[in-house]
């Protein structure tokens, strides 16, 4: 049954965690709108255990949508037809009961406003025709659903059965007109659903899909926390700021997938996926990482090389002092190099320029971009 969810009062909001309290803020892929915050699905690997409410099984808004719209469209980062919107990924799932038609209004707002950004909802619940018919009615907006799948059978790691996304990504595939969807293939985890059998059924399933995007644990230590506490092992022996795939494991799953589906376009990077089903460049700018760009088809390649170029740098310089970096940016062939700079402001200069801009406190290496390396603990 749908639904709509409760306006938190005030006394609860008072003790909720401080980084939940403003519902906009940027995450890699988009400026991330989460005004609705409570998730029952119990997945371990949540980011949620971050803000510290992965308790908080009941969604509740912070306040009403056409609010919450008014709040994201007039944000100090937000820029018509260039930033990337994603719609409930920090703090609830957007399909759940009682929190789909806030995801439609949201889209409808947006739909409505003129508003040709990419819009990206990521959800692993259950996606219905009726949902369908609603994104192929929008009409302005670049949409994508990305179905999270993993294919992990250990109820302990995710209590929900992977049927569930299995059959959402194959209606939305069936019914995409306007929209599109990928499946997001996530988290990859050496020893839990990294077998020869787990990659030939996600191979399988991208047949459904427009595209594929696969990733690691996200498993820093609050994360690693819970396993511990919940008696599941612990995949790695250590936490990192980035998702942890080792590049053997990476390379061995690649291999695998294409033995099962060669055909099947599959990426590193979100927005890599994403820009591809819309025949878009990288709103991420991720040419400049040459190697994340061996796994892409030919046309898309073209596309983003075609559209990829270093920012001016006068312009640069200027935003970058405006928004307190501390020196000058430096542009190499990979990306801007800025200091003093967090991660909302870097992406905002990120998708201002369609150009990677990176902390010189916290170096990219080769191979090694948004993948972090760790000791398997076995």
């Amino acid at each position: 049954m749908n639904g709509t969810v409760s306006i938190i009062d005030a006394r609860q909001l008072e003790t909720a965690n401080p980084h939940l309290k403003d519902p906009v803020d940027y995450r890699k892929s988009g400026l991330s709108l989460n005004h609705i915050v409570g998730c029952p699905l119990d997945c371990s690997y949540c980011v949620r255990h971050l803000f510290g409410n992965f308790d908080q099984r009941v969604p509740q808004a912070l306040m009403s949508d056409e609010d919450a719209f008014e709040q994201f469209v007039s944000h100090r980062y937000f820029q018509p037809h260039v930033t990337p919107i994603q719609l409930f990924n920090r703090a609830t799932d957007p399909m759940l009961p009682e929190v789909r038609s806030h995801t439609h209004n949201i889209l409808r707002l947006l739909d409505e406003a003129g508003l040709t950004n990419h819009v990206l909802v990521i959800t692993r619940w259950k996606v219905s025709e009726e949902d369908c018919d609603k994104f192929n009615a929008l009409k302005h907006i670049k949409l994508t659903v990305l179905v999270t799948y993993s294919g992990i059978d250990n109820p302990k790691i995710e209590p929900i059965n992977s049927s569930i996304a299995e059959k959402s990504l194959k209606v939305l595939f069936r019914n995409a007109k306007s929209y599109r969807a990928l499946l997001y293939w996530r988290p990859i985890i050496p020893g839990v659903n990294d077998t020869a059998e787990h990659v030939a059924r996600a191979a399988s399933l991208a047949a459904h899909a427009h595209a594929t995007v696969f990733s690691g644990l996200f498993y820093r230590e609050e994360i690693a926390a819970f396993f511990k506490a919940e008696g599941i092992r612990e995949p790695y022996l250590g936490t990192a700021r980035r998702k942890l795939l080792p590049l053997d494991d990476e390379q061995r799953i690649l291999r695998l997938f294409r033995q099962s589906n060669r055909d099947a376009p599959i990426f590193h990077k979100t927005s890599c996926g994403v820009a591809y089903t819309h025949q878009q460049p990288d709103y991420n700018g991720h040419f400049g990482i040459a190697e994340l760009c061996a796994l892409c088809p030919a046309s898309q390649v073209s596309l983003c090389k075609g559209a990829w170029r270093k920012p001016d740098e006068a312009l640069l310089k200027q935003m970058c002092l405006s928004l307190g970096a501390t020196t000058e940016p430096e542009v190499n062939e990979r990306a801007i190099v800025v200091r003093g700079l967090d991660e909302q402001r870097r992406y905002f200069l990120q998708h201002t320029f369609g150009y990677q801009v990176h902390d010189a406190e916290k170096p990219h290496y080769y191979a090694r971009h948004g993948r972090a390396e760790a000791e398997r603990s076995c």
